[in-house]
């Protein structure tokens, strides 16, 4: 009642502490607006934060680069626009012009594997027949006891396509299909100029391709 009498009559402007509840009431208006900023600025350094830890997350690991061999393949089953997964590989030395053998060491390297899920080899396991030696060294070992950075090896890649493409019902013009290449230098990631060796596969039933990837 006697804020509506205020009112009507205008008594509320005469009041000593219209003053006060204006001051406040400012100061409320004021510290609200400087917490929405405060919040507004918190928000933006969170997900600048987030961005942040996006971008780096992206950054390839070189831990993870490292973990790769030297040489690495990818097929593509061109049938079913799908990774050749599961298909059998064998990777095997065919000659070396800088004549690091001896006697115990087999002069024909084999490694084995077999595709991802996304139809790619990262790394090869060494294998050897029983008439040759053990056969302990990886790829990356061999090809960073050559001498010189220039060296060069002849390699081949061997898929085995006609018993995979028969266990899913396809007849395969290609019982098996092999690509011949030549390596060049000591297989260190970042070091002596060396690029690295991707072979990619576009397979199918009746026709390949393959080029140098990256």
């Amino acid at each position: 009642m006697l804020l509506s009498w205020c009112s009507t009559t205008g008594a509320l402007s005469k009041l000593p502490w219209r003053a006060a509840i204006s001051d406040a009431a400012i100061i409320y208006i004021k510290s609200t607006r400087t917490g929405e900023r405060l919040t507004l600025y918190a928000q933006h350094i969170s997900d600048l934060a987030k961005t942040v830890d996006y971008h780096q997350q992206q950054q390839p690991n070189p831990s993870i680069a490292m973990a790769r061999d030297p040489i690495t393949c990818h097929v593509l089953n061109t049938l079913t626009g799908t990774p050749a997964a599961n298909l059998p590989c064998t990777l095997t030395l065919l000659s070396s012009s800088s004549g690091n053998t001896s006697k115990n060491t087999p002069t024909e390297r084999t490694f084995t594997a077999i595709t991802d899920s996304d139809g790619r080899i990262k790394t090869w396991s060494p294998s050897s027949s029983p008439s040759s030696s053990p056969q302990t060294d990886t790829v990356s070992s061999f090809l960073e006891s050559l001498p010189a950075p220039a060296s060069k090896t002849n390699w081949s890649i061997r898929f085995d396509v006609g018993p995979w493409f028969e266990a899913q019902g396809v007849e395969s013009f290609w019982p098996e299909v092999e690509v011949k290449f030549t390596v060049r230098g000591r297989g260190v990631e970042g070091e002596e100029g060396w690029r690295h060796y991707h072979v990619p596969v576009l397979l199918g039933p009746w026709n390949y391709s393959t080029y140098r990837g990256s």
